[in-house]
């Protein structure tokens, strides 16, 4: 099992759009693809309060290649997405790492 890490820095003032966006649209298009969520995390305490991290599962690469390649394509992402970024877009910057747990994790 793999994890990736991903990082959204929102552009100031645009977070509570991008939370909705996925508690709307995306995990839901997420599903329709077979994209697992292993949790969502915003700032309490520390340098940004404009940033979402969240953690998606993976069988392996090649699971993640096909299941992200599918839903970046879908035309009801692209549709949905443009939709939510019609007053401009949403997040400034993204960083992803993909993880993989080690032998003594609780998480495998």
């Amino acid at each position: 099992m793999l994890y990736e890490l991903r990082v959204y820095d929102c552009v100031p003032g645009r977070l509570p759009d991008l939370l909705n966006r996925f508690e709307n649209i995306t995990l839901d298009l997420w599903q329709k693809h077979g994209i697992k969520q292993a949790g969502f995390w915003t700032t309490a305490i520390g340098e940004s309060n404009q940033t979402l991290y969240y953690m998606l599962e993976w069988e392996s690469l090649a699971d993640r290649e096909k299941k992200w390649d599918a839903f970046q394509n879908d035309e009801e992402w692209l549709r949905k997405r443009a939709e939510t970024e019609k007053n401009g877009t949403l997040v400034a910057s993204v960083s992803n790492s993909i993880l993989q747990p080690t032998s003594f994790s609780s998480v495998k």
